[in-house]
């Protein structure tokens, strides 16, 4: 039975009543491809969901697996990502190899008929995501493109809010970070996976930006700074009614800021002798029982992204709604046109 009047923060795989938070209690036998520091996390974040077990790592050399094992109490080891896919006691696998390689790993264990759970960016190209969603769906498997930050409470917030219509119409979305696949997620977020973009502009190599147009009413603005500057790391949403502010770091928020002006379309500046429109903020500390030593910026919230695998898959479902194959797929296709545009 799902909640009547939900907080606007519940995940929305349980808001839309398609899973129960009950879930995460779901048993799934992982196994880990590639053992960099980004597995190491998501391995630390993995083992405080109640039905997760690690069961298995792999990597090109079976040394280097067998010390990821012995350091995260992994009970097998493998020198060979075949072989670990294969394996019989393996439900699903997250793929943390580099990005080039995504592909072909995804497929590798689709292949085997496992669910897969890959880090983002998807595939090179929007064409190499297709291919990739074309085979999980073949063999009945989950394919979840790990764009973590739709997972923080503080994102199903915000979309929550754009849903409701409380900042009215979006018409603009700004975002910034140096990896162009984050600030590009933005858009649809913001304007919906149907929405078509109309024109694409985007320059710049080691530091870009990108106009991306959906028609004459809805425009993203993104920019790409270096990773070597003080980037700003924040995602504005900004409707007809009133804007939203997922705060530094965007990418992976903790907290939201919500201004709606009291007279709609009127910015409060212009009307009230330049006071601001009345802010209300809310607050999402990240789980406090992940402990992740050295972690990047909130990377304890990977645990919303591994607890709404859980639930979904215990519900049957093969791809999580706070970020589709729709959603993927439109991100995969401005991420290879933008790319196109300011390398060449």
């Amino acid at each position: 039975m799902t909640d009547s009047n939900p907080a606007p923060s519940t995940p929305l795989d349980v808001r839309l009543g398609l899973t129960s938070a009950g879930d995460v209690q779901h048993k799934l036998r992982w196994g880990i491809l590639g053992t960099g520091r980004i597995s190491a996390q998501w391995v630390l974040s993995l083992r405080e969901v109640p039905g997760a077990e690690i069961v298995a790592v792999a990597a090109r050399e079976e040394g280097r697996a067998r010390t990821f094992a012995d350091t995260y109490d992994i009970p097998d080891a493998y020198g060979s990502y075949e072989a670990m896919c294969a394996s019989p006691d393996v439900d699903i696998v997250y793929v943390g190899t580099i990005t080039r390689l995504h592909k072909e790993h995804s497929l590798l264990a689709i292949d085997a008929g496992k669910h897969v759970l890959c880090e983002k960016p998807l595939a090179g190209t929007g064409a190499d995501a297709r291919e990739m969603y074309t085979a999980a769906e073949a063999k009945g498997v989950l394919l979840q493109d790990a764009m973590w930050t739709r997972f923080f409470p503080a994102v199903e917030h915000a979309r929550a809010l754009i849903e409701s219509g409380a900042i009215g119409d979006v018409v603009l979305t700004q975002s910034d970070f140096f990896d162009p696949v984050y600030a590009i997620q933005a858009a649809p977020l913001a304007f919906g996976a149907d929405a078509k973009p109309t024109k694409v502009t985007a320059s710049g190599k080691r530091g870009g930006a990108a106009i991306v147009e959906y028609g004459e009413e809805q425009t993203a603005v993104l920019t790409f700074p270096p990773f070597l500057s003080e980037l700003t790391e924040v995602t504005e949403i900004i409707g007809t009614k009133g804007r939203i502010t997922l705060q530094q770091p965007g990418h992976c928020p903790t907290g939201i800021t919500v201004r709606i002006p009291p007279e709609n379309g009127v910015p409060s500046r212009y009307r009230t002798q330049n006071a601001p429109a009345p802010a209300q903020h809310f607050e999402y500390p990240l789980p406090g029982h992940v402990s992740i030593p050295g972690a990047f910026p909130n990377q304890h919230g990977f645990l919303y992204q591994a607890e709404a695998v859980h639930r979904c898959l215990a519900a049957g479902l093969t791809v999580c709604p706070q970020y589709n194959k729709k959603e993927s797929l439109h991100v995969m296709d401005l991420l290879t046109e933008i790319t196109q545009a300011r390398y060449g």
